[in-house]
């Protein structure tokens, strides 16, 4: 898989966020859950909008939103609660299901498969307790040791010839969704290609473990489940393994 070169350098994930800010870490209802998600995918919407436009009293009167909101810490409060056992469980099981057959075949005289977790809210999901796996985490705002606070778009490129610091896999759970417009989401995919391995100690094939929202595929202005398979397949990826809809809450944000 040949990385796709970039026409033009994009601007990274974090110049597009406000400032975080402390938020209280109070049980959140299902419903309080899903509205909170919902209003931060809306403002951060609202305020590349404005953004482009060069507005930037309007920029600043959605900022104070995303601030009296909690920021992108309530947010993150939010999906962690999401992603509870009690809701439904962090969506790397899935993924784990999914690989069990080509990880049977590691043993221990192999090197480790090399997990790249973008957008990582937790040291202690599932991925994270597998043997085989060494995980690298990285979000925009980390929560815990473990976890290192980058942005994905300004991770510095492997070296052309060192495959080492590149990655079998790499999740990008629930995280391509909160890219606010449709060119950053495209430039995040074809970033990935440039991040994936060449090479795997068992025969798994550089994998990309992609995540959405049901409503972004299926109520979608633009993109539906069809054309979203084509944009992957024009970067090279083949499907593995899809599932129609996983019990974990998110939001019914569309893209």
């Amino acid at each position: 898989m040949a990385p796709n070169k970039r026409s033009k350098k994009l601007g990274s994930l974090s110049s597009t966020r406000p400032p975080t800010i402390k938020s209280q870490h109070a049980a959140l209802s299902s419903k309080a859950t899903r509205t909170l998600i919902r209003s931060h995918h809306q403002l951060l919407k609202a305020r590349a909008q404005a953004e482009r436009a060069g507005d930037e009293a309007l920029k600043a009167s959605i900022d104070a939103q995303i601030h009296a909101n909690g920021g992108l810490e309530s947010y993150q409060t939010a999906s962690k609660i999401g992603q509870s056992l009690e809701r439904g469980g962090d969506s790397s099981k899935l993924l784990l299901d999914w690989i069990k057959p080509q990880l049977s075949t590691w043993t221990a005289n192999l090197p480790k498969l090399r997990v790249l977790e973008v957008g990582a809210l937790s040291t202690k999901n599932v991925i994270s307790k597998t043997p085989s796996l060494t995980v690298s985490r990285i979000d925009l705002n980390s929560q815990e040791p473990g976890i290192l606070k980058q942005d994905f778009m300004e991770r510095p490129l492997p070296a052309a010839d060192a495959d080492e610091e590149r990655f079998h896999l790499i999740s990008l759970s629930l995280v391509l969704n909160y890219v606010p417009d449709a060119t950053g989401r495209g430039e995040m995919l074809k970033r990935c290609v440039q991040f994936l391995a060449t090479d795997c100690p068992i025969s798994l094939p550089p994998t990309l473990f992609l995540v959405l929202p049901v409503a972004c595929v299926d109520n979608s202005r633009y993109v539906t489940e069809k054309r979203l398979l084509e944009i992957l397949a024009s970067l090279g990826f083949e499907l593995a393994q899809i599932v129609e809809s996983y019990r974990c809450q998110v939001t019914d944000e569309v893209v």
